[in-house]
């Protein structure tokens, strides 16, 4: 959880090119301090003069993320050693290379939108797995669920799962405050917009995406169609909690709650860094709660 915040923190302060190279800075292991490391830095890419403020947070995430990777290399040897199930440390360690290769071409591809929210949702799914493991290894109580409520939990989890995805494509295509207002955009219910530009995945590799390159018309329907699916999200997570007893009811009223209020409060207040943050931390949270209530209600199905 920690490393995909520490990457939403880098992508929020602009700094995911606060190195232009990978897997070091500059050249170096860390980030260039002296006054000859940093002539060195700056005479390696002089396109790209070293920014510390900028490179301190990507080199920290990227410590954040070796140091996830040597964890999940433990948690695959102990599996081995104790003769325990294999699946799930395999997968593990073949999403968490799969997620260094990313983050290597995100730098390299200088924020390329695509392998961003690629990037994104591998951080995602590490996270949803490593919960699931927990929850099987009885670290994590299991609760027991109605299997009535299992639909609409998995609709919920195809959803959410949508709308991260649209979190990364605002985000990676900095859209976020492409409408300035809530709830309506611009002053309109249904503002002008370019569909086919916002949502065209074959944007060209090579030019610096930091800052984003679309107009303004791309960037409000991908705002717009994140927001829509928001009042979805909303109204079938509402739908289940109906369906939820005790006490995993007030727990995902609240994380609702909680990741509605930080997503208009970005719009409103201009997309304060600690709101943005928490609104990236607040939708790995919502993930993982539904996680816990699709295994509650598997289980009970599969008792019954």
């Amino acid at each position: 959880m920690l490393v995909v915040v520490l990457g939403a923190y880098t992508r929020l302060v602009d700094a995911g090119l606060g190195c232009p190279d990978w897997p070091g800075c500059y050249g170096f292991l860390t980030v260039p301090q002296s006054e000859v490391d940093i002539a060195t830095a700056n005479e390696r890419f002089p396109e790209m003069p070293l920014e510390a403020d900028k490179a301190w947070p990507e080199m920290v995430h990227r410590y954040a993320a070796t140091l996830l990777g040597v964890v999940i290399l433990a948690i695959l040897f102990t599996a081995i050693v104790n003769k325990s199930p294999l699946t799930y440390p395999i997968v593990l360690t073949v999403l968490v290379i799969a997620q260094g290769i990313f983050g290597a071409w995100t730098v390299t591809l200088k924020l390329w939108p695509q392998v961003v929210t690629a990037h994104l949702l591998g951080g995602f799914a590490t996270v949803a797995l490593l919960g699931l493991y927990l929850i099987k290894q009885k670290v994590v109580p299991p609760i027991d669920l109605p299997f009535s409520a299992f639909r609409a939990a998995l609709l919920v989890l195809c959803v959410l799962i949508l709308q991260i995805t649209l979190g990364g494509w605002t985000s990676s295509n900095y859209a976020a405050l492409a409408c300035p207002d809530f709830p309506l955009c611009h002053g309109q219910l249904i503002p002008d917009m370019a569909w086919f530009r916002g949502f065209n995945i074959f944007q060209d590799i090579g030019p610096n995406y930091l800052g984003g390159e679309l107009s303004n018309d791309a960037r409000i329907a991908i705002q717009f169609s994140h927001r829509l699916v928001a009042l979805v999200l909303t109204a079938i997570t509402i739908w289940l909690i109906i369906r939820l007893k005790g006490n995993v009811r007030w727990l995902l009223g609240a994380v609702l709650a909680t990741q509605f209020a930080l997503g208009v409060s970005n719009v409103w207040f201009d997309l304060p860094l600690a709101v943005a943050t928490l609104h990236n931390l607040g939708a790995l949270v919502y993930l993982l709660v539904i996680v816990y209530i699709l295994y509650g209600t598997r289980t009970r199905s599969s008792v019954g």
